[in-house]
């Protein structure tokens, strides 16, 4: 993976106004993934959009990292389903 792709986990606390270790307490939880290159650590691009839905429900809602743990495994579920029904409906379009 290029650099290209990743973000820094400090130009991302800048910009987000949070501490480093919100960062690193939702990698310790394994909800996300941190890339070190060089000693620094970088956010991988894709990660971006699920981090700042944490961030988020953390900063705004003030929800701990087990509740944030717990809704994001929830919104994943869901997410799912939704997939799984829509192509259930696309199989049942074919049969009318």
């Amino acid at each position: 993976m290029t650099t290209e792709q990743l973000t820094p986990v400090n130009d991302f606390c800048t910009y987000h106004r949070i501490e480093y270790t919100v960062i690193t307490t939702f990698h310790d939880a394994g909800l996300l993934e941190l890339n070190t290159i060089d000693q620094v650590s970088y956010i991988p691009v894709y990660e971006l959009p699920r981090l700042e839905r944490m961030i988020r429900l953390h900063t705004d809602l003030g929800i701990n990292t087990e509740g944030v743990e717990a809704i994001t495994h929830l919104l994943e579920r869901i997410d799912i389903m939704q997939q799984e029904m829509q192509l259930l409906k696309n199989r049942l379009k074919s049969y009318e």
